[in-house]
């Protein structure tokens, strides 16, 4: 384990851009073991309102005590009972295993407070770099261009990064969407309440998937009555116009990478609600009745041929992204973000061959995990190309499945 004290990468300079989760984390890491880190966020205004629930793991909050962030801050709402929820609301399945489920906002806020206010750098665009030898230049929208040891992208799944040294690596539509939206726990009739907010609670009409559960509420409130409940309702978009319909606003105006909530036609949310009331169970109608500004993301799935080039390196989901299903997307950037840090205080004067390192081994779980997330994804498929995949697709959407494999983690590859 890297030592918080560890002074063993002196005077290395690191740009990270990306200023989320993932860029956080390793900029901590690097920070604390003695780098000279910088990080480079594109979004000008804040982005802790951003994002809804997290499934939370134990690498991940490994991560954010070696980012040093007390990890009991960073605990949310723990879980012991899954359940799925028949058309009629009542318990079809059942299975007991505990969780703890995070806010977005909560998390980053912690891992803000830890790095230093004047190293983020918020409204600076990367567009582009050159490298030389041991070193890599930075360049930013603004004009400004910095030199460093190590560029590290952590920009996302649009990442500019990627799109710079991974042309051809791009995001693949897998044919539906994720509805999202919270719910302040206040609003919640006392039937629902007492059904959803102590459990990860399941609904599988044919051919969609929603889920639930509780997060803390504003400033990371966990106290009864000022909680939130988070839901995720996947459902298919695969008619050709029907995902450019969805992301078309008001105005006619065109959102190909994706629409903010506040320009969601109404039409759109209406037929959400609508469907809600015909296909899912009372419980989970109540709570898509009840998010105030619903939104939707496009579920994708991608992966890079590699995640180094010279001293460029991709870290989370601008390098291998996993369809949502297996719940393991922070986590992920988590363990990218720790080898990363523990590598390069290993070999600070050989740079090169904790790279190499690096690549190798995070190629092979990101390899891993996104095919795992397409598997679990398997249940949303309308068409099958074979026996076999109608099978899986069988498996992957009973509820016994869903309990035991959705949001947790998977075997190790």
């Amino acid at each position: 384990m890297m030592a918080a004290n560890s002074r063993a990468a002196d005077g290395l300079r690191v740009v990270v851009v990306g200023g989320s989760l993932g860029g956080l984390l390793v900029a901590n890491m690097l920070r604390r073991a003695g780098c000279d880190v910088t990080v480079h966020e594109r979004i000008g205004e804040a982005l802790s309102g951003r994002g809804v629930g997290i499934a939370a793991h134990a690498e991940m909050f490994d991560a954010f005590g070696r980012a040093g962030v007390d990890v009991n801050q960073a605990i949310g709402i723990a879980v012991d009972d899954r359940i799925v929820l028949a058309r009629d609301g009542s318990v079809m399945a059942r299975h007991k295993v505990r969780q703890v489920m995070c806010s977005w906002s909560s998390l980053f806020g912690l891992l803000r407070a830890a790095f230093a206010e004047d190293r983020y750098f918020a409204g600076m665009e990367f567009s582009g770099a050159e490298q030389s030898g041991a070193k890599v230049r930075a360049r930013f929208a603004d004009g400004t261009e910095i030199e460093a040891d190590l560029l590290i992208g952590a920009d996302g799944i649009h990442s500019t990064l990627r799109r710079h040294y991974w042309p051809a690596s791009k995001p693949q539509y897998a044919g539906y969407i994720a509805w999202r939206g919270i719910v302040e726990e206040a609003r919640v009739s006392r039937e629902t309440h007492e059904m959803l907010f102590t459990r990860y609670a399941f609904c599988l009409p044919p051919g969609e998937h929603m889920l639930g559960y509780a997060i803390a509420g504003a400033d990371g409130d966990d106290r009864p009555g000022r909680r939130r409940y988070n839901i995720v309702w996947y459902r298919r978009a695969e008619e050709e116009g029907e995902l450019r319909r969805l992301m078309t606003d008001a105005a006619g105006t065109h959102h190909p990478l994706g629409i903010p909530p506040g320009l969601i036609r109404s039409e759109a949310v209406a037929e959400l609600r609508a469907a809600a009331r015909a296909n899912l169970a009372p419980q989970f109608a109540e709570m898509v009745e009840l998010v105030e500004t619903p939104f939707f993301q496009s579920v994708v799935d991608m992966e890079v041929p590699s995640m180094v080039s010279g001293r460029a390196v991709l870290l989370g989901d601008a390098a291998f992204l996993a369809r949502p299903h297996c719940g393991m997307g922070v986590t992920k950037a988590a363990g990218d973000a720790v080898l990363l840090a523990e590598l390069v205080v290993a070999f600070p004067d050989d740079i090169g061959h904790a790279l190499q390192v690096y690549d190798a081994e995070r190629c092979r779980f990101g390899r891993y995990i996104t095919a795992y997330a397409r598997r679990l994804g398997s249940q949303m498929k309308h068409s099958y190309a074979s026996e076999e995949e109608r099978r899986e697709a069988e498996y992957y959407r009973r509820p016994e499945t869903c309990l035991r494999k959705i949001s947790l983690p998977p075997d190790p590859p």
